[in-house]
C-alpha cells in the first residue's frame, strides 16, 4: 500500500461503509451508490458552501476598493501585500473561505480513488460469494465496470465528454472577481483530460466528479436566488451634490422660549437699501 493510502484510511473506511450500505440496505447498484455517496458528501459540505458564497460576495462588494489599492502600490509588491492584508482585516474578509469546500473534497476524492482501486480485491469478493457477478459493477448497460479504466471502453470517453461540459458549466456558475482566474479554471478540464488519458483512472471516480459538478451547477442556480448579489458601496465624486442643510428658523433661549432668528443676508439687504435712500440732496 502507498503511504498516502494509510493516511487516508480514516476517510476510506466510512466511504466504503456508505457505499456498501447504499448497495446492500437500499438495493442501489454500485454506480448509483457512488452517485448517492456524492450527494451525501455535498449535503455535508452545504454549511461550508454557504460560507464560501458569502465570502466571495463580500469580496466582490469590496473589489473596486481592493483594485484601487493594487493600482496604487503596483510598483511596490511588499507594500501592496501589506495594504491588502490590512484591508482584509479592517473589512473582516477571509479570502481562504472561498477555497474551503474544494480543500475538503480533495482528500475525499483521493480516498475514493483508493477504495475503487482495491474494490474488486477487498470489497467485492464478499458480494460475489452471495451470487453477484462482475456485470453488477456496470452502469446502465453502458459502463462495463466502475473499477475499469476510462480508456478501456468507449463509454469512458463519453463520461469524459460529460465531465468537461459539466466542469465548464460549474466554473461559469461560480462567482469570481478575477477574469484571469476564470480563464485558468476554464482551461483546467482540458489539461485534466490529458492527465487521465495517461493514467489509471477508474470510471467510478469520474462518475463521482461528474455528479459533484452537476450538483455545483444546480447549487449555483439556487444560491443566486437565495443570496442575491450585494450592491457595491456608493462612490463619491466631485459632481455629487452636497447635502442640503435645513435653514435655522428658530432658536431657544435658556428659559425655553423660542425666538425668531433672522438670516444675516436679510439684514445686509436692509442696510444696503437704507444706504441707497441717503443720496445727495439736490440743490435749488
Amino acid at each position: 500500500m502507498i503511504p498516502l493510502a494509510g493516511v487516508l484510511d480514516p476517510i476510506e473506511r466510512p466511504l466504503t461503509a456508505i457505499l456498501e450500505w447504499f448497495h446492500s440496505a437500499i438495493g442501489l447498484p454500485w454506480a448509483w451508490a457512488i452517485i448517492a455517496l456524492t450527494i451525501v458528501v455535498r449535503i455535508v459540505l452545504v454549511p461550508l458552501t454557504v460560507k464560501q458564497i458569502r465570502s466571495m460576495q463580500h469580496l466582490q462588494q469590496h473589489a473596486p476598493e481592493l483594485k484601487a489599492i493594487q493600482q496604487r502600490y503596483k510598483n511596490n509588491k511588499q507594500k501592496m501585500n501589506e495594504e491588502v492584508m490590512k484591508f482584509y482585516r479592517e473589512n473582516k474578509i477571509n479570502p481562504a473561505a472561498s477555497c474551503l469546500p474544494i480543500l475538503v473534497q480533495i482528500p475525499i476524492f483521493i480516498a475514493l480513488y483508493y477504495v475503487l482501486r482495491d474494490f474488486e480485491d477487498e470489497v467485492f469478493p464478499e458480494y460475489q460469494a452471495m451470487g453477484e457477478t462482475v456485470a453488477d459493477l456496470g452502469w446502465l448497460h453502458i459502463v462495463p465496470s466502475i473499477t475499469d479504466n476510462i480508456t478501456s471502453h468507449w463509454s469512458g470517453w463519453l463520461l469524459v465528454a460529460i465531465y468537461v461540459v459539466s466542469q465548464l458549466a460549474s466554473i461559469i456558475s461560480m462567482p469570481t472577481t478575477d477574469p484571469r482566474q476564470r480563464w485558468i479554471f476554464l482551461a483546467l478540464p482540458f489539461v485534466f483530460v490529458i492527465f487521465i488519458a495517461n493514467t489509471t483512472f477508474p470510471v467510478g471516480l469520474l462518475l463521482y466528479w461528474v455528479t459533484t459538478n452537476l450538483w455545483t451547477v444546480g447549487q449555483g442556480l439556487v444560491t443566486r436566488r437565495m443570496f442575491p448579489k450585494p450592491e457595491p458601496p456608493p462612490k463619491r465624486s466631485s459632481r455629487t451634490p452636497p447635502k442640503e442643510r435645513e435653514p435655522a428658523t428658530a432658536a431657544s433661549d435658556g428659559g425655553g422660549v423660542e425666538k425668531a432668528v433672522q438670516p444675516s443676508r436679510a439684514s445686509g439687504q436692509q442696510r444696503v437699501r437704507r444706504r441707497k435712500k441717503k443720496g445727495p440732496r439736490s440743490r435749488r
